[in-house]
């Protein structure tokens, strides 16, 4: 059982609010959770279910004058809330990097692909300038940029979307930081290239002890690497465990549509796959009760007034936010779909 000093990330109870014209926008309610170092966490759920603004706020990169920011964000025993721009500055970059989702707008267009590598390195890694370069080149070679001596001085426009995504992860792998931040670094990749990155980001893993949190839709990637998996519905987190328990044994009925809908090469197609019915809720008025209620099959009247907590209910450290019994969530969820098994450890 690992300590407590092994924990790099500790987040606990985040929220993050937006003041709009129409209210209060609540994007991020109550997240917690831990993150121990080499270890890899999962966080996947549809589009807007708050992932990539839980995970911008631990980088502390929303800067919104509208924005409300409550919780904490402990990181190697410092409260990252509470840190100097300029503090902040010094851990970004060299100690957590974040692999954005879009390149295109993350990359300076007026500026050399190179020179945005070399910058980083020579702020946190006192690299000289020949060092740097050099560097760089192995970097872009790493992420599988063809003749990457001469494709480091193009500018962003001169590559390809995929190609702009190989240029962000090598700058997020350069500083070999203790911790990565993965959002959907591989989704405008081909199959071949995205294989590569996954390798990468298991190589800085066992090389350098790294933590990575990988935001994600793609559940076969979560599979492939993580260790724990969250699901997240709606501005929080409905499901947490570990990878086989999540996979295996999902208990929240959002988890298991999520892995229903997923296509199985080891069975026979013999009709649609499952859907999720409806669109998730406005965060400016979210459903009294269970925020999954709406689209609930499983829904019940306690659910739509009781706000489910996230709790272990089955005395393993599987936690999740429904009020239906274990038993009946189970013969509910083999009822319509089967869970997709995980792969073995990464």
């Amino acid at each position: 059982m690992s300590s407590a000093s092994d924990v790099l990330l500790d987040v606990r109870d985040l929220k993050v609010s937006f003041r709009t014209e129409d209210g209060i926008v609540r994007a991020v309610d109550g997240v917690s959770f831990s993150l121990r170092r080499g270890e890899v966490l999962g966080i996947v759920g549809e589009s807007g279910s708050g992932k990539s603004v839980s995970m911008m706020t631990v980088m502390r990169l929303i800067i919104d004058p509208n924005a409300i920011f409550e919780g904490e964000v402990i990181y190697k025993g410092r409260d990252l809330m509470k840190l100097s721009q300029d503090e902040m500055r010094r851990v970004r970059g060299s100690e957590i990097s974040m692999i954005f989702q879009d390149p295109m707008t993350s990359l300076n267009p007026v500026y050399k692909v190179g020179w945005q590598i070399e910058e980083q390195l020579h702020a946190h890694e006192r690299l000289s300038k020949r060092s740097a370069r050099a560097r760089s080149i192995e970097l872009l070679k790493a992420v599988g940029i063809p003749n990457a001596e001469s494709r480091i001085d193009d500018y962003p426009h001169q590559f390809s979307g995929g190609m702009r995504q190989r240029v962000m992860i090598a700058m997020g792998l350069s500083c070999n930081p203790d911790l990565l931040i993965a959002d959907e670094p591989t989704t405008a990749l081909d199959v071949t290239i995205q294989a590569q990155i996954l390798e990468l980001i298991k190589r800085l893993r066992r090389e350098f002890d790294s933590a990575v949190v990988l935001i994600t839709h793609d559940m076969g990637v979560v599979a492939d690497i993580a260790d724990r998996v969250v699901v997240m519905y709606a501005g929080r987190i409905v499901e947490q465990g570990q990878k086989s328990q999540v996979f295996y044994d999902p208990q929240h009925p959002y988890a298991w549509g999520l892995l229903g809908s997923i296509p199985r090469l080891d069975r026979e197609r013999t009709h649609r796959l499952p859907t999720i019915p409806g669109q998730p809720p406005s965060m400016l008025a979210v459903p009294a009760g269970c925020r999954f209620r709406p689209r609930c099959p499983q829904a019940f009247d306690r659910c739509a007034v009781e706000d489910p907590p996230l709790l272990e209910r089955a005395g393993d450290g599987h936690l999740d936010a429904c009020l239906l019994p274990v038993e009946a969530k189970r013969e509910r969820r083999d009822a319509t779909i089967r869970p997709v098994p995980a792969k073995g450890p990464a």
